[in-house]
């Protein structure tokens, strides 16, 4: 059964065939991980040299031609059809290379993404030009080439320094369907000033708007009511026929709607530049900046979408209530914007990196007015022992997660001994900022880790260090913990090393120290969401 308004952990492959059913989805979005902003041929690595390193940790062995990849590829060119075939056609033409891998982990996810695609669904595919060309064969062979509605460019940086050829500076965005009935809602775009200078060059003596005339008659006679005289006019003698009837060109004019020419000519209509939409929104968009390093909506994720780029593509091919799906979603982006916009959604990711900055970006937008339900992640500490085996990585940001911890890189030097921390300031927005250490441990624990953990936040000048245990700690370590004495603060006195394991955790235990909601500053809150209303402006014509 499909769950909406839910997030999943895993691999979206398994997720799709798992929980998703048939034609449940009315809109997908993927941004699936792709470093246009490193070298432009890292996937095309051969088989010999080195790995698509530009890749997160998370997808790096995915990209490599390798035996999971190999068998990857079998079996999806022993399903046969198109798929198949054009995969088998880019073997011969690419070789056995990263590029290769790259295409084989996107063509089983991409029939998956057609399979939970509703008739009236689509599909839209940001990528940037280094794979974009293999990426719409491999969709025309998925989704048929008559499905293909547009190539969309996105403008997403305005330079770039690039002394050996043009600057890149843009992003491609493929957009298919199911079929011909999908689901379209016309967006806009505003009028540039020359255009309304042109088109819109009349002004309104008493009112000052602006307006454009347009002809009241359209080709060919009729016999009805829009055929008749009308001022003294017959349209059917020029071979017309008016476009509204005799009574409402009454009243049309009584308005003051209708332009009468010196001179006897053909009176026209006068149609308000307020009135109007803007343009009908064209294949290139230049008009929605990146987000900047300054920018309110930015939570530090590297490869975070502007909102406004989702909601441009949520409002065009999906209605309030539908489902819109993101496989890949990152930091979120487009589940927020589509919880926002009235939408229910499905996000999936491989990490918990991910999962948990999703929950928090959900958490500060929306409170608690958001309902949403979490799968996959550990329930039980047997569950999170499980995890901790099969790997440690996922375990460690999965248990930081639920203290609402940064992780840190593993790197030599300073950071060594830290596998996350929290920031806060209990003096004020100006005041000190202050940390706590976090130190994971899925193993065997001893006084020893104590004695470590006590001496890098002393390293570190850190206010408070935190051991978190899968296993239950020994009495030398409580001893030893109590005996670094507590940080105060004005909410009390905060034990100044902490232990706390997994359990603890998941029976709702956390870090003691000053109230979270108000001090804490680890990551960038996201800004609280405004729900958009839409009222409908109606118009006279």
């Amino acid at each position: 059964m499909t769950q909406a308004n839910t997030l999943y952990f895993g691999d979206n492959l398994d997720i799709m065939r798992q929980y998703i059913k048939d034609e449940t989805v009315d809109l997908v979005y993927l941004d699936p991980p792709f470093k246009s902003d490193q070298d432009y041929n890292v996937l095309f690595a051969n088989k010999d040299g080195t790995k698509a390193g530009a890749q997160i940790k998370a997808f790096e062995d995915t990209w490599s031609w390798d035996q999971e990849a190999a068998a990857e590829y079998q079996r999806t060119v022993e399903a046969g059809g198109r798929v198949s075939q054009v995969m088998q056609a880019f073997r011969l033409f690419l070789g056995e290379n990263d590029m290769l891998a790259y295409l084989t982990m996107m063509a089983p996810r991409l029939v998956e993404l057609r399979r939970v695609l509703k008739p009236t669904g689509s599909i839209y595919l940001h990528c940037d030009p280094t794979a974009s060309h293999y990426i719409k064969l491999l969709m025309d062979a998925v989704f048929g080439p008559e499905q293909f509605q547009n190539e969309i460019v996105w403008k997403r940086t305005s330079a770039r320094s690039d002394s050996h050829r043009y600057n890149h500076i843009h992003d491609v965005i493929l957009f298919y369907s199911i079929g011909r009935g999908f689901t379209w809602n016309v967006q806009y775009m505003p009028y540039d000033d020359a255009y309304i200078n042109k088109f819109y060059r009349h002004i309104e003596k008493d009112t000052g708007r602006r307006y454009t005339l347009s002809d009241l008659m359209a080709p060919g006679t009729r016999k009805g009511e829009s055929g008749k005289p009308w001022r003294g006019i017959d349209p059917n003698a020029r071979g017309n026929h008016w476009k509204y009837t005799v009574s409402t060109l009454d009243e049309l004019d009584s308005i003051g709607r209708i332009y009468w020419p010196p001179k006897g000519r053909v009176p026209r209509f006068k149609r308000y530049l307020d009135e109007m939409d803007g343009l009908p929104l064209q294949s290139i968009w230049v008009d929605i900046p990146p987000v900047s390093a300054h920018a309110a909506e930015r939570l530090g994720y590297p490869t975070q979408k502007p909102e406004a780029l989702l909601e441009r593509i949520i409002q065009a091919s999906s209605n309030p209530g539908d489902v819109v799906l993101d496989p890949f979603c990152g930091c979120g982006t487009a589940i927020a914007v589509a919880q926002r916009l009235g939408r229910r959604w499905i996000g999936i990711d491989i990490t918990h990196l991910a999962i948990s900055l999703m929950k928090h970006r959900l958490h500060s937008a929306f409170g608690e007015k958001v309902a949403y339900e979490v799968i996959g992640e550990p329930i039980t500490v047997e569950g999170a022992g499980v995890l901790a085996k099969e790997d440690p990585y996922q375990f460690q940001w999965w248990v930081l997660g639920l203290v609402g911890a940064r992780s840190v890189e593993k790197k030599k030097g300073a950071d060594r001994g830290i596998d996350g921390r929290l920031y806060f300031h209990d003096e004020g927005v100006k005041g000190k900022t202050k940390q706590i250490i976090i130190s994971v441990k899925s193993g065997h624990t001893t006084v020893s880790h104590i004695r470590d953990l006590r001496g890098v936040i002393e390293r570190e000048k850190a206010e408070i260090g935190v051991l978190i245990t899968l296993q239950e700690p020994t009495q030398p370590m409580r001893t030893e913990s109590a005996s670094a004495g507590f940080y105060d603060s004005q909410w009390g006195r905060h034990p100044r090393i902490q232990i706390l394991t997994v359990a603890d955790l998941l029976n709702g235990k956390g870090i003691d120290y000053p109230p979270a909601s108000l001090v804490n500053v680890t990551f960038k809150k996201a800004p609280k969401a405004k729900t958009k209303t839409n009222e409908s402006q109606e118009k006279l014509f």
